[in-house]
């Protein structure tokens, strides 16, 4: 009698899904990480997919457009950890000092979508912050000093002047620069997401 072996050969279909997995690992999981900041939730999701992906290769209907299809179910995994979670809104505008209005247009909060607006909004905004914290690290160090210090920091324009010696022009110079250029920036990903 001949001993059996415990390892079965792999099936055409294994072989097919583990070619599927190893071609599109790569691709799918930058995808997954440039909307999801947590490295460890990513990786939960890129398992989460490829999970879905076993299970939906094996049902009788074949799936027509295999890389169409991982991208769709990764955008609605990522939308359902949105879902589950309840985002933080940003403090409201600290202007009430700068009385001249000139920053009014320039509000962070006012650029992001609102996060009561449902998982959509709430994705696109967690993707708009991701993109603008990498925005952030290429502005020129007093730009990105002025726009922290106003915007999240909430000092007034005023304050910063006192502060520093700076005349508040050039902090509102720097202020409108760094917006310039955090628009420009974050407009890719508006058009990614369709806003």
């Amino acid at each position: 009698m001949q001993p059996t072996s415990l390892l079965s050969p792999m099936s055409d279909q294994d072989r097919e899904i583990t070619a599927t997995v190893m071609r599109e690992r790569s691709r799918l999981g930058g995808f997954i990480r440039r909307r999801v900041a947590d490295a460890g939730e990513a990786e939960d999701i890129l398992q989460e997919v490829f999970y879905e992906f076993v299970q939906a290769y094996r049902l009788p209907e074949p799936i027509e457009q295999v890389s169409a299809w991982l991208f769709r179910v990764a955008r609605n995994r990522i939308i359902d950890r949105f879902r589950k979670k309840k985002e933080e809104p940003l403090p409201e505008s600290r202007d009430a000092d700068d009385s001249d209005g000139a920053d009014q247009a320039w509000r962070l909060d006012l650029l992001l979508p609102a996060s009561e607006d449902g998982p959509e909004a709430a994705y696109a905004r967690a993707a708009l912050i991701t993109a603008l914290q990498e925005a952030l690290e290429e502005l020129p160090e007093a730009q990105r000093e002025v726009f922290i210090a106003h915007e999240l920091d909430g000092k007034s324009f005023k304050e910063m002047a006192a502060d520093s010696g700076t005349s508040l022009n050039t902090l509102l110079a720097r202020k409108r620069y760094a917006v310039l250029h955090l628009r420009e920036r974050l407009q890719a990903v508006y058009d990614e997401l369709e806003m």
